[in-house]
């Protein structure tokens, strides 16, 4: 431990919320490995509202207590990391299921010039489980699941995105701008810390049992695996929005190749309804694509990912007038196939007409028609916050 006015490498922050079963151990191990290898640190106990006498433990065990009101996993990392005063923070939990003497690991790496090192657990990066430490749900199917995500859709190097023992450049962290106040909170910084391109390393861990006694593990299988997949999906505008809003335009293409080029599939004939169902899967589909392209501009505008030349390219074309240009097009098109089938009752004095002639112009006339204005008003919606150049 060193004193106030040491400068201090490394801040081991350990979120606490009535953890006096095993915060002790905790501490004990931080020092003594940190004490061992030279490292220059502190020990920080960010403490949610402990009420069972861990806020003296802490102090007996030589570690500075932040109290943090706001409840929640990532709300008390937060407020710890706020008050520490390390260039590098080593983050893990309270419960003793981590090794603290793996902390020399970590600093090695991230004085290898590495922004953020990520212990894993798991036997796919080398780590270990013991009996008893990890649900099989969780060893075998959450986890690896959402870290084969991570993986395809960020390019994060990682074989497990939950654990909680992993340090990072306080460089990093202050570039990251990380928001979630509860489990979430290591997953987000993984997505972001990819998303900026961040250099990874992996220190393989053994998971310990969770050594408390007194309450549960505060993880909630079912609660936490949605908000994991919910992020995901959310900083994944790719997979969320682009890949089905692609897919359901091809599929809505498809029904209107069908349908004009008179193909028959076995006694069935192919005619209005397969363009009604045709149109709606291409205006779904648009409004996907649109959704992504925004969610896309965003988080360029907002300096979280960089765009890719060509993205930057279309970015940089588009503003509002050619927004409007464009919607405004497609519902003179759309217009124009409608007043046809209106000049086609006119003839017929307003009368019967075909059925199946007329509903091939009206239907995709109406499609454009709606296509065009969602354009419009899109158009409007990206100019107004600012998302397209003038």
């Amino acid at each position: 431990m060193n004193s106030f006015d040491d400068p201090i490498e490394v801040s081991v922050v350990i979120p606490c919320l009535n953890e006096a079963d095993t915060l002790a151990s905790c501490l004990c191990k931080a020092h003594e490995s940190l004490t061992a290898a030279g490292v220059r640190y502190e020990i920080v106990v960010a403490d949610n509202g402990s009420t069972d006498g861990s806020l003296d433990i802490a102090a007996a065990g030589d570690a500075r207590v932040v109290n943090v009101a706001e409840r929640g996993y990532g709300a008390a990392l937060m407020g710890g990391i706020a008050a520490a005063r390390g260039n590098a923070i080593i983050m893990g939990d309270a419960d003793d299921s981590y090794d603290f003497r793996t902390c020399p690991q970590f600093v090695a790496k991230l004085r290898e010039g590495y922004d953020i090192v990520q212990g894993c657990r798991l036997p796919a990066g080398g780590g270990r489980v013991l009996p008893g430490a990890m649900p099989w749900s969780h060893r075998w199917i959450g986890n690896p699941l959402f870290s084969f995500l991570a993986r395809q859709w960020f390019a994060a190097p990682i074989n497990d995105i939950y654990c909680g023992l992993r340090a990072f450049t306080r460089e990093l962290y202050d570039r990251l701008g990380l928001r979630c106040s509860g489990m979430e909170f290591a997953t987000e910084m993984i997505v972001k810390a990819s998303l900026n391109r961040a250099r990874f390393a992996q220190v393989p861990i053994t998971l310990h049992p969770d050594g408390r006694k007194a309450h549960t593990p505060h993880l909630k299988t079912m609660r936490d695996g949605w908000r994991t997949l919910r992020l995901l999906l959310m900083c994944s505008p790719l997979w969320l929005f682009l890949v089905p809003g692609f897919a359901l335009g091809l599929i809505g293409a498809l029904c209107y190749l069908l349908v004009f080029a008179g193909i028959q599939i076995g006694p069935a004939t192919l005619d209005a309804h397969t363009l009604l169902f045709g149109s709606t899967f291409i205006l779904c589909g648009f409004m996907a694509v649109a959704f992504s392209l925004i969610i896309k501009t965003f988080s360029f505008r907002e300096g979280w990912i960089a765009p890719p030349p060509l993205l930057r390219w279309i970015f940089e074309k588009m503003n509002l007038e050619r927004g409007l240009l464009a919607g405004g097009t497609c519902v003179l098109a759309g217009i124009g196939l409608m007043a046809w089938t209106f000049a086609q009752w006119v003839r017929v004095d307003f009368g019967n007409l075909d059925y199946s002639t007329t509903m091939r112009a009206v239907i995709p006339g109406a499609m454009l028609v709606t296509m065009g204005i969602q354009a419009i008003f899109l158009s409007f919606f990206s100019s107004s916050v600012g998302m397209w150049r003038k």
